[in-house]
């Protein structure tokens, strides 16, 4: 079953997160709750860290896939790298013990404050996205007396077969500079006193299933690299993004992390270039799932809906991109399955989980996991309703603990003020 191998697992028709039954983590915080194995995903940072093997390389966990402080501290203490796109996600970084040292920051509208904040923690690196952002950041770097060390993002002009709304190498996206006036830049940036520009970087977009445009982006960052390298600007690093996809249906395979680090490594080595890569949804996605119980089942017209206490706010993703995520029972039985779309309480026709699709012939009261939700699940959650946000759970082998808590209804007003 997608996502569950060696992770969520059925033991006498009930369903663990390593050796914890969901169902006692359902009982002790409520539904709905996002739950997530820490073992599967220390698992998969060090598939990508061993993939690179002993080329040079610092394997940076996209944070925006999920940020909750214990998952970001369980990646430090593993000596992690991070991808950030904002302030906030610097700070959660530092937060939970992950070095400024061993942090990107990657985005194409950083503001000055941001800038000034990631500059004074003394970051590793920023992947800057045009020139208007290079001039700023020399700019700030000069005001602070230091010298801030860059990468150029360059927009390869690789098209990958995914989501229009996650592609970002091509040149109608907003970006990366042109590959056809990368070159030029470069050679004046480097010119600039509080810019000191040490590398390329390239993200062609998420949830990529196949090597071959990883590959192009990649070679020709290389070979942008060697030109740039033989008029003297002198890169050591390559950032190849992220990106790689993961199996949303248990009939996808995509390609695997040790054929993914096998195909960067053939087009880097001989380049002299240290390789970043910057994995996010490939770490995190298949370690979580989303637990919600049925509250109602309802007829209309002879289309039958399984109304949960989940909903869009809790879980985006099938609502703004229609993707696809596997859901179960918690308990599993031997009913039988119906057709039905499995809806949450948001006053929205497009809160729903699951479209016309065979489902578990559920009653009020079951418990269902929705699998697969890692990545971009708890990060794209809202108040919309208001509805305070689920509790977040991280297991690790027999033990779990409350990772974010259930907000309150006071939470809910935190910040705002009567007249």
């Amino acid at each position: 079953m997608t996502g569950m191998a060696g992770v969520f697992t059925y033991r006498n028709n009930e369903l663990y997160c390593d050796q914890v039954p969901a169902r006692r983590i359902a009982e002790a915080v409520g539904t709905p709750a996002y739950v997530y194995s820490g073992r599967r995903i220390a698992a998969r940072y060090l598939d990508f860290d061993r993939a690179l093997g002993n080329y040079p390389h610092l394997v940076c966990y996209s944070v925006k896939a999920n940020s909750n402080l214990s998952v970001l501290r369980l990646l430090a203490r593993r000596k992690a790298g991070f991808d950030i796109v904002s302030g906030g996600e610097l700070f959660r970084v530092l937060e939970a013990g992950g070095k400024a040292s061993r942090v990107v920051f990657s985005g194409v509208g950083k503001t000055s404050e941001e800038m000034d904040y990631a500059l004074r923690s003394r970051i590793f690196l920023f992947n800057c996205e045009s020139e208007s952002e290079l001039r700023l950041l020399s700019e700030r770097a000069v005001r602070l007396k230091v010298r801030a060390r860059v990468a150029l993002r360059v927009n390869p002009r690789v098209g990958a077969k995914t989501h229009p709304y996650i592609a970002t190498g091509r040149e109608e996206h907003k970006f990366g500079v042109d590959m056809a006036a990368a070159e030029d830049l470069c050679l004046r940036a480097q010119q600039w006193p509080g810019i000191r520009l040490a590398g390329l970087s390239c993200h062609i977009g998420s949830q990529i299933a196949a090597l071959a445009p990883f590959a192009e982006a990649v070679g020709k960052l290389v070979s942008l690299a060697r030109r740039l390298q033989r008029k003297k600007v002198p890169l050591e690093y390559l950032d190849a993004g992220g990106g790689l996809a993961v199996a949303y249906r248990g009939e996808d395979r995509p390609p695997s992390i040790h054929d993914y680090g096998k195909k960067l490594l053939q087009c880097v080595r001989g380049s002299g270039l240290k390789l970043l890569v910057e994995p996010g949804r490939s770490i995190v996605a298949d370690a979580g799932i989303l637990l919600t119980r049925v509250l109602h089942i309802k007829t209309t017209g002879g289309k039958k809906f399984i109304v949960v206490d989940a909903a869009m706010n809790d879980l985006l993703r099938p609502s703004l991109y229609g993707a696809y995520h596997e859901i179960r029972p918690v308990l599993r039985n031997r009913r039988r399955e119906v057709v039905a779309d499995l809806v949450g309480p948001v006053c929205e026709t497009g809160d729903f989980f699951a479209q016309n699709r065979k489902l578990p012939a559920a009653e009020a009261g079951d418990l269902l996991a929705t699998f697969t939700v890692g990545a971009y699940g708890s990060v794209l959650s809202s108040n919309y309703n208001s509805r305070p946000r689920p509790a977040e759970v991280l297991v690790e082998g027999r033990r779990w603990r409350i990772a974010r808590r259930r907000e309150t209804l006071r939470d809910l007003i935190r910040g705002e003020s009567l007249p």
